[in-house]
């Protein structure tokens, strides 16, 4: 029987292919892509990534070479991020900014000031004889007196004495008080009033604004004067006064008539 010098041939021996080898194979590809795109978004917030990855070993192709990663270039990405962050838009503030605020301009309106209460202290003499001297050689003057005084008695006495300084206390020309007038003007006439303007109220009739007729007494707490008609009146103020006839400022009198 002849023996046969040929060789049997056989295949080069291959690595053994199995289940985990596909799932290795799929698991290098992903990873190859999450790569890239990390370096995308790296770049675009102002960042540098180097991107180095090998492919495992369990990843070799049937023929033994590895699969090669695309190459990344950072340099252009992290240009392209320093331009948006130059022509974003910056808000700045002076490091000595201040604010200001302009407050309405407010006007207040003060009213008349009501006399003062009746005081009690009486001035010297000496003072009231050199004041009511004064007041003796100033003349009335005409456009002062209402036409309301001609020919009403309380009136005419009352207006003899305008421009006599007001005095605390005082009851005859050398120096009234507002009460201290009233009396005295009535006295001329023959009619006694009593000294305080609380106690004149008394002494008469209350009678309406409408009724209220010149020489009629205008009584407010405090103070009282001596009616004009219309909307005049004659009084003796308050210190630094004298009398006078002037309009009717209080806004609710008392209108009182005696006898």
């Amino acid at each position: 029987m002849t023996a046969s010098a040929v060789r049997a041939r056989h295949r080069s021996a291959r690595r053994p292919v199995t289940p985990l080898t596909d799932l290795a194979t799929a698991a290098t590809g992903t990873l190859a892509q999450a790569g890239r795109r990390a370096g995308v978004v790296a770049a675009s917030t102002g960042l540098m990534v180097s991107v180095v990855a090998a492919a495992p070993a369990s990843a070799a192709t049937a023929s033994g070479d590895q699969a090669a990663l695309p190459a990344v270039d950072t340099a252009a990405l992290t240009a392209s991020a320093k331009t948006v962050l130059e022509t974003a838009p910056v808000v700045t503030a002076p490091a000595d900014a201040a604010w200001t605020f302009e407050a309405p301009a407010a006007t207040a309106v003060v009213p008349e000031p009501e006399p003062e209460p009746e005081p009690v202290v009486t001035a010297s003499r000496s003072s009231q004889r050199t004041t009511a001297a004064a007041a003796e050689a100033a003349p009335v003057a005409a456009a002062a007196v209402p036409q309301s005084v001609a020919g009403n008695a309380v009136l005419e006495v009352a207006a003899r004495y305008v421009g006599t300084p007001y005095v605390s206390g005082g009851t005859t020309p050398d120096g009234f008080d507002c009460s201290g007038f009233v009396s005295y003007v009535y006295a001329q006439l023959g009619i006694s009033l009593p000294r305080t303007s609380s106690a004149i109220k008394a002494s008469g009739t209350v009678v309406s604004a409408a009724d209220a007729q010149p020489g009629d007494i205008i009584w407010t707490p405090g103070h009282v004067a001596i009616y004009a008609g219309g909307d005049q009146q004659i009084d003796a103020p308050r210190p630094g006064k004298s009398v006078q006839f002037r309009s009717i400022w209080q806004s609710n009198p008392t209108f009182i008539r005696i006898g």
